[in-house]
């Protein structure tokens, strides 16, 4: 599927009421959001075109771990009505396809720049504005800085000794080329087993000559039983739009599917529980995670469901050594779980390698291929699905000082937390606002509807401010620690914690430790905003424009 490249139209306008980071799900909500609300408002990317991540995520098998019907915009019926998707899961190119849809329907390309990445953007604290300043040089200002950058869009490539020195082709999964890539009869080594390795790994098998998997840490797969949709199940869905929007508003994740069984998993008998497991398996999907309501909090009822899935891959994989290697050890869900298509099935093929590097780490990039502490492996290609410096990274591309020219990452890297206001809002940073940022419900719940509630939250907040005269919105220090403690309470009950990953910021060497996703539910959250809102904004600050007293 071709998409049309459209050329980066500069406006000869340099200052806004809004400036906008991003023209993913995000960006392109916030950016219809306040045009509608009668805002000047300009979104800037540094691709060429519309999607965000699903513009750069191109790697063979891409595709969404959410379902079609819930993965899209919910704000408005009318475009709820005229998408139709074609399966299950959407595959990178659909969801690129229709965010490029959302586009023409509402004609947002032409308040959004790209091909233009945002090198700076610097709070004004005597004039109240924000300075922003892109790569060529060009100075921009506004009265409200939003970000949409997303939380897994900067890419983390290993500092590999040797790399510069490989004489074949390599990519990562996160910025892959627009032309395909020919695996055929090629070596190929994939490093890293996450979602993109996951999902990358039987497409390229059925391909190259021989796949080399450098797994250091096995992940726990469950199937997604991926099928198109047949039209009176769209018919149904199309008809049902009132009801799952509110459904998925109100849940704990953003998904349709709730509890299972509101009892523990240990007060089933090992039969029963096998049988329940079971059928969520045969359905496909995450479902397994909500079998029973304590499989995220207590260690026994977590093993309970790791057995069951490590038993699955016994059954699946034909070599009992590759099997082992591939049976996850720690908390079930504690690492990101992920869904596959015959993902387990790849490692019986004659072509496919798996290779422990955990016990024989790589060493370095040769020339010729991958060396670890035990042998030297040839290849043509690699393919790193090394994952993303989650949350922070993309932020930290950007240099945004608030106050006192204090940037966030200086402010950020006292740990032992990142912290935040209800992840929207930095105290030293006025007027400032994140979508989906830290310590909000981001990557633990289905992502655009957490991107909705953001945007019309903030879309809300502004025509407040305009409405009653205010220049500066903060987040008070104090409403940001409580908050912050807040989400560390609700993360440390669960065994999200108890797991080193890149929920925690631990596949980035250097990266402070703490878990930057509020783990209380995406329709608590809504309620713990919506009162903040009706409460007039507390725990921010509000400088009213012809007062010098500020509202606390």
């Amino acid at each position: 599927m071709t998409f049309t490249q459209h050329k980066s139209q500069k406006n000869a306008n340099t200052d806004f009421d809004a400036v906008i980071i991003g023209a993913g799900f995000s960006g392109l909500y916030m950016l219809y959001r306040l045009r509608e609300a009668g805002f000047s408002v300009q979104a800037y990317d540094a691709a060429p075109d519309v999607g965000g991540v699903w513009y750069a995520n191109r790697y063979p098998g891409a595709k969404c771990d959410s379902e079609s019907i819930i993965y899209n915009y919910m704000f408005s019926e009318e475009l709820y009505q005229e998408w139709t998707w074609s399966s299950r899961y959407p595959e990178q190119a659909e969801i690129l396809s229709y965010l490029n849809y959302v586009a023409d329907k509402f004609d947002l390309r032409r308040d959004i720049q790209f091909n233009t990445r945002m090198r700076a953007a610097h709070y004004d604290e005597v004039n109240n504005r924000w300075r922003l300043q892109t790569e060529d040089g060009t100075h921009i200002t506004a009265t409200y800085f939003i970000t949409g950058v997303g939380n897994l869009s900067s890419s983390n490539i290993p500092k590999f000794k040797g790399l510069d020195s490989f004489e074949g082709d390599w990519y990562h999964t996160g910025h892959w080329p627009h032309e395909k890539v020919d695996f055929k009869g090629k070596r190929v080594g994939v490093i890293g087993t996450g979602s993109s390795g996951i999902q990358s790994i039987p497409v390229i098998a059925e391909e190259a000559g021989h796949l080399f998997v450098f797994q250091r840490t096995p992940g726990y797969c469950t199937p997604a039983r991926n099928h198109a949709y047949d039209p009176e199940f769209i018919r149904q869905t199309k008809a049902n739009y009132s009801e799952i929007k509110r459904q998925t508003r109100e849940s704990a994740t953003g998904y349709l599917h709730k509890l299972i069984h509101d009892r523990s998993a240990l007060a089933d008998s090992p039969e029963e529980r096998q049988r329940e497991y079971q059928k969520v398996w045969d359905r496909g999907g995450f479902g397994l995670g909500t079998t029973y309501n304590d499989l995220i909090i207590n260690p026994t009822a977590n093993e309970t469901v790791a057995e069951f899935i490590r038993s699955k891959i016994g059954e699946t994989v034909k070599d009992p050594k590759t099997a082992e290697l591939l049976k996850p050890t720690y908390y079930f869900a504690a690492k990101r779980p992920v869904l596959d298509t015959n993902y387990y099935e790849t490692y019986n093929r004659d072509n496919v390698t798996l290779v422990d590097v955990k016990s024989a780490p790589i060493t370095e990039i040769t020339p010729k291929g991958i060396k670890t502490t035990e042998e030297e492996y040839a290849l043509d290609i690699l393919v790193f699905a090394t994952g993303y410096d989650a949350m922070t990274g993309p932020l930290f591309k950007i240099d945004i000082r608030g106050k006192d020219g204090i940037s966030l990452k200086e402010k950020w890297a006292g740990g032992p937390q990142t912290r935040t206001y209800l992840g929207i809002a930095n105290a030293g940073f006025p007027n400032m606002f994140m979508i989906t940022g830290p310590e909000s419900p981001s990557s633990l719940s289905n992502v655009p509807v957490s991107i909705e509630q953001h945007v019309e939250w903030i879309g809300d907040c502004l025509e407040y401010l305009r409405e009653h005269g205010i220049t500066t919105i903060e987040a008070k220090a104090e409403a940001e620690e409580a908050w912050s403690a807040h989400c560390r309470e609700v993360a440390d009950a669960t065994l999200y914690t108890k797991t080193d990953s890149w929920y925690t910021g631990a596949n980035i060497e250097g990266k402070p430790r703490g878990f930057l996703i509020y783990v209380g539910g995406v329709g608590a959250y809504r309620k713990i905003c919506d009162e903040v809102a009706a409460k007039g904004y507390e725990g921010f600050s509000l400088t009213p424009t012809s007062a010098k007293e500020t509202i606390s």
